[in-house]
């Protein structure tokens, strides 16, 4: 065989067929979609057991810093709320609802009196 003459036009006329050959292949082949990195949850229990932190809103005071420091046991500082006006619960720092305090065992709880709607939550995003 190393006798016999290379004959370079048949070697690159099958090399082009062998490309236009594996080309055509790729061509009919179906697309690879990319692989998934994690599969969705088919449910949202998941969120079930994630944390949230929930705080009840007395009411707020402004005042300068020479007024805080004369602060001491026994002073009084008054808020803006009135006596009587539902108080603010919080979940992670934002409004949810509204509602009165009680007392439960002993224990302060807040019966919800007002739930704040999805869309006025969204709006103050």
């Amino acid at each position: 065989m190393a006798d016999e003459p290379l004959d370079e036009d048949a070697l690159a006329r099958a090399w082009e067929e062998d490309l236009a050959k594996n080309e055509i292949e790729k061509d009919r082949e179906e697309p690879v979609a990319p692989p998934k990195t994690h599969e969705p949850p088919l449910s949202l229990d998941y969120l079930l057991d994630v944390p949230l932190t929930i705080s009840v809103r007395v009411g707020e005071s402004r005042m300068l810093i020479k007024d805080l420091l004369q602060l001491g046991q026994g002073s009084v500082v008054e808020l803006d709320k009135l006596a009587g006006e539902p108080m603010e619960v919080l979940i992670n720092d934002q409004l949810v609802a509204r509602g009165d305090v009680v007392l439960v065992n002993d224990k302060y709880g807040i019966r919800l009196t007002d739930i704040v709607s999805p869309i006025d939550r969204v709006k103050k995003l």
